[in-house]
């Protein structure tokens, strides 16, 4: 099975959130993780408001900024489409991101193979969209 992760199911591997643990286990599970490149300062950014909203310590933070930034690159990152992206917006009224990352998942879907791709996201608008371009959802714990 492939895992696609989006920023909010990425950052759980690095935050402890509701969820996390099942996060942890699906990766584990999959033969690869894959992202889109947009989430690589997606989840830098998520990372840098925890620190600013106090929820992170200045060591914490760089703690995790370091393991985030060595781990990358056992992610497969994933490019995206623009113009999918664009009609994902208008189709299922997604937020610009979020297009981005199903329109990832969809190429990394057109490139599998046939190969299982199970889809992670904690935001219930893109798992619906994710469901109807035929990805099977994976639902939290």
């Amino acid at each position: 099975m492939i895992l696609y992760l989006d920023t909010s199911s990425l950052v759980k591997l690095y935050i402890r959130e509701t969820h996390s643990a099942v996060v942890k286990e699906w990766v584990k599970e999959a033969e690869i993780a894959a992202t889109c490149r947009i989430a690589y300062p997606e989840a830098i950014s998520a990372l840098n408001r925890r620190l600013k909203q106090g929820d992170l310590s200045e060591k914490e933070y760089g703690m995790l900024i370091s393991k985030f930034s060595k781990e990358w690159e056992n992610f497969a990152a994933i490019d995206f489409d623009e113009l999918e992206a664009g009609r994902f917006v208008g189709l299922y009224g997604l937020r610009s991101f979020d297009a981005v990352h199903l329109s990832a998942a969809k190429l990394l879907k057109a490139d599998s193979n046939n190969i299982l791709i199970s889809f992670s996201s904690f935001d219930e608008k893109l798992n619906s969209a994710a469901s109807s371009e035929g990805f099977a959802v994976l639902p939290p714990g």
